[in-house]
């Protein structure tokens, strides 16, 4: 995998295709991976850039002093964006909301498309029980490399304070160890992971922050899941609202991971999407 170094740290990403450039975003515990079933879907034509973000399934720790909050990790979104030169960007989100946040902060200027599946919005930070538990568990001395290890235990990962309620399909075993692997190896990874899972969270600046979209300007698709237990199905409809030239989709049969339990509903809405865009 290519590497850029910015200034927390090195990012890995993969870069496939020529074309309008498309990035995807993950969560937490995640990393490229979580988009293999969607991207092999999507049409040719397009740039697929997915950044291993510093969020606990990355290779190489970011450098001690690092920002990883919110704003901080914003920061690294839009500098990545500029270290590869990429402009007018699709930017996908998934699980982490922070990159919404872009707009708020001023540091979307390379962002002309917006495609939002379910995601951290408004107050939903962290969201529901999963995210309620990552950020119990980082504040326990040794508690991430426990929680590492217990995502690895099929029948107890399936559980609702685990990816129960992220996944309707369970999560096969080769990716979550994949996902665990770095940071159950390497305590600069999980250093990293609390640092995010730990900071500070003001309900009424989140939803500031959330609103802010409604000064982007660029097309957007929401693809949000029916399902509401982690991410509420309301907040679908909300970012549909909000955002001055959007369409939202409901994705049934899928919880937040979508383009796990539903890559091909999750593709086929996401190059429909594109190839409009590229036709405007």
């Amino acid at each position: 995998m290519p590497t850029v170094d910015l200034t927390a740290g090195p990012i890995h990403y993969v870069d496939r295709g020529e074309g309008p450039p498309v990035v995807l975003l993950h969560g937490l515990l995640m990393n490229h991976s979580v988009w293999d079933r969607v991207l092999e879907r999507l049409p040719d034509g397009f740039r697929y850039v997915l950044p291993d973000l510093p969020l606990g399934a990355h290779s190489d720790p970011m450098r001690p002093d690092a920002d990883l909050s919110l704003h901080g990790l914003n920061l690294l979104v839009a500098e990545f964006l500029a270290a590869l030169d990429l402009h007018e960007v699709t930017l996908v989100h998934s699980d982490w909301g922070g990159a919404l946040f872009l707009t708020a902060y001023g540091l979307d200027d390379r962002v002309g498309r917006l495609i939002l599946l379910p995601c951290e919005a408004f107050d939903n930070f962290p969201p529901g029980l999963p995210g309620k538990s990552v950020s119990l568990t980082a504040r326990i001395p040794g508690g991430v490399a426990l929680a590492l290890r217990l995502l690895r235990i099929r029948w107890l990962r399936n559980t609702p304070m685990f990816v129960g309620w992220m996944a309707r399909k369970p999560i096969p075993d080769n990716l979550v160890r994949s996902w665990t692997e770095a940071g159950l190896q390497n305590g600069g990874v999980r250093r990293d992971l609390r640092k995010y899972a730990t900071s500070k969270f003001v309900k009424s600046d989140l939803v500031a922050d959330t609103e802010a979209l409604r000064n982007f300007t660029g097309p957007a698709a929401v693809l949000w899941s029916s399902d509401g237990k982690v991410m509420p199905r309301e907040h679908g409809r909300r970012l549909a609202e909000l955002l001055p030239d959007a369409v939202l989709t409901e994705i049934d049969d899928a919880y937040v991971l979508s383009m796990l339990d539903r890559p091909d509903a999750v593709a086929d809405e996401m190059s429909n999407f594109l190839l409009d865009a590229r036709q405007r």
